[in-house]
């Protein structure tokens, strides 16, 4: 059974079933310690792009945005889609959000964006990472919008609060059904 752990902020490990590991956008919190197959990059940002602090060696790959020649890419038993994210504060051109299929799970990770018109297509998620920080992506009500929208099974909020690792009381506004608050450290059996 693949799991999850949230390391904070928009930051989060991915490990399968055959032990690929994956981390997206590391930067915040704790559990880079594991071996990295592959690191995937949403955007340029800062706080999204700390790859010094993940463990690698030489078969280690890391992916952005700018990676995806098609919107599909396979890495070992990993399906990972590339979907669009976009928002004033960030160019359509300039980063993406993921949809990885994980152990016939699909885990969309929104990246930093607000609602767009592509969300509209995405179906058939089980884990949703939904942003809201209301500042560099959406706000809590657009969030809520888009979980509708997508209508995961599940949704974690992520990436809401500027500065922290986590806000458990800002995650708790969202009013959608089906949420699972995650803090930093917690592993999530998938």
């Amino acid at each position: 059974m693949a799991e999850l752990l949230y390391q904070g902020h928009g930051s989060f490990r991915l490990t399968s079933d055959l032990g690929t590991v994956i981390y997206v956008d590391p930067f915040a919190g704790k559990g880079y310690d594991v071996l990295a197959n592959l690191i995937l990059i949403t955007h340029f940002h800062f706080d999204h792009n700390q790859r010094q602090l993940v463990k690698q060696n030489k078969e280690t790959k890391t992916l952005t945005f700018e990676d995806f020649k098609s919107k599909t890419l396979i890495y070992k038993d990993i399906l990972i889609e590339r979907v669009e994210a976009y928002n004033s504060n960030h160019k359509i051109e300039e980063g993406c959000g993921y949809i990885i299929t994980i152990d016939n799970k699909r885990i969309y990770a929104t990246g930093d964006t607000s609602k767009t018109k592509e969300m509209k297509t995405i179906k058939n998620i089980d884990y949703l990472l939904i942003c809201g920080d209301g500042i560099y992506n959406m706000d809590l009500v657009e969030a809520d919008e888009c979980i509708n929208i997508i209508r995961p099974k599940h949704y974690i909020p992520y990436h809401i609060s500027p500065g922290k690792l986590f806000d458990k009381e800002r995650a708790k506004l969202l009013t959608s059904e089906n949420k699972l608050i995650l803090e930093p450290e917690s592993v999530l059996k998938l």
